[in-house]
């Protein structure tokens, strides 16, 4: 098994990654636009932005290039069943043996804020590298804690975006980050920065899961709650990108097209926080949208997710697919083919998380596609490498903690 790192150790070595990563992958910036100014896609339609540079740690001692196999197993993250972990539980063989970089709680992982502790306490332990423990925490319809974490209000997005009141967005946003670190979450799967263009779409509008039809409210209440959420150290997830408040459909069900209701307004809150270094991770959408990929969808789209995401708006995070297993991309492509097109797309993190497909060796199959997908030269090591340094930057800005070895 590959040797465990420090937190010391663990620390530098995402620190001389995210020297690197500051020094390659980010786009040079340009004129900004303002939240008003208007998208156009054609010729050079969207501007680059630099993603700030995170604050590194530095360092002089020697740190190992670990194993192929760790940088593969840091881009997968798994959900599970369960609220009681042991030894014996899959999701332990899964970060022991497949050095799974992240995992994401449902609501049938959760009972109390003491077992919700004991259990993340317990996958941290487990881990040679620190996880990124996620969490949907959104508010109202899409909440994991509620008032056994001491949630007492649950204000739906849509409702902090109709009182448009930062007092109250801040407010709220607190409770939840509090709740999350103090359970060992490190990362809430929030928040939707979809603008509500389409109030009876089924799993944005009707769930009242966007702030506003107004990119510059979106914006504006995202940038807030995510400021409470770095108040308490943990990080957030805008989605779902490149936009998923036009659709009629849902893509947990099947293949969803936005072609001819999406509009270039959806991107701007992306390009808005991009440029204030408000985007620790953003997270795709399985949307078709043939305006920018007339054969794939969001996730699976090198058009979307690095033509549009990383080369023109200059985002230099990690990206995170939404769960691979969803019916958009599950009912058209097979799991193997699937994952090789969205890292080949520049997705960095796949999630495998509780959804109808569901299936606990998940972790298992995916390391040995990637794996034999890298052996094959169908994926570089370079690509692998790419991913693992952004993943590794992130998890250097997580806080010391107990974990230390």
């Amino acid at each position: 098994m590959y040797a465990r790192l420090s937190r010391r150790k663990f620390l530098l070595r995402a620190s001389q990654l995210g020297i690197l990563s500051s020094l390659t992958a980010c786009a040079p910036a340009s004129t900004s636009l303002g939240l008003s100014s208007k998208l156009v896609f054609s010729g050079e339609f969207l501007p680059a932005y630099s993603k700030p540079p995170l604050h590194l740690l530095h360092s002089s001692l020697p740190i190992p290039e670990p194993p192929l196999e760790v940088k593969i197993g840091q881009m997968l993250l798994i959900g599970f069943r369960g609220q009681v972990i042991n030894d014996n539980s899959r999701i332990m063989s899964e970060i022991k043996d497949h050095h799974v970089g992240g995992i994401v709680l449902f609501g049938e992982n959760v009972q109390s804020p003491a077992q919700v502790l004991a259990m993340t306490s317990t996958l941290q332990k487990a881990s040679s590298i620190p996880l990124l423990v996620a969490v949907d925490q959104e508010g109202g319809q899409v909440i994991r804690l509620g008032q056994r974490f001491g949630i007492t209000t649950n204000y739906s997005a849509q409702a902090l975006g109709e009182q448009n009141d930062l007092a109250t967005t801040t407010a709220e946003a607190e409770l939840f980050a509090q709740a999350l670190t103090k359970a060992g979450i490190n990362l809430n799967l929030a928040p939707v920065v979809d603008l509500n263009i389409n109030p009876r779409n089924p799993v944005i509008g009707a769930l009242g899961r966007s702030f506003s039809a107004d990119p510059a409210i979106v914006t504006s209440q995202a940038s807030t709650f995510i400021q409470a959420h770095h108040k308490y150290n943990a990080f957030c997830t805008l989605k779902h990108f490149p936009g998923h408040g036009s659709s009629r459909n849902d893509t947990h069900l099947g293949f969803v097209d936005v072609t001819d209701t999406w509009q270039d307004s959806e991107l701007q809150p992306y390009i808005d926080l991009i440029k204030a270094g408000e985007s620790d991770v953003i997270m795709t959408a399985h949307i078709f949208n043939g305006k920018l990929d007339d054969k794939l969808p969001a996730t699976l789209s090198s058009a979307i997710v690095t033509g549009i995401l990383r080369e023109r708006l200059g985002y230099g995070g990690v990206i995170i697919s939404d769960d691979i297993q969803m019916r958009a991309i599950s009912k058209y492509y097979d799991f193997a083919t699937a994952i090789q097109l969205a890292i080949t797309a520049g997705i960095d993190m796949i999630s495998i998380a509780n959804t109808i497909n569901y299936q606990e060796t998940a972790a298992t199959r995916a390391t040995k596609i990637i794996r034999e997908l890298v052996d094959k030269g169908a994926i570089s090591e370079e690509r692998i490498n790419q991913s693992y340094q952004r993943i590794m930057r992130l998890k250097g800005r997580l806080p010391e903690t107990a974990k230390d070895a």
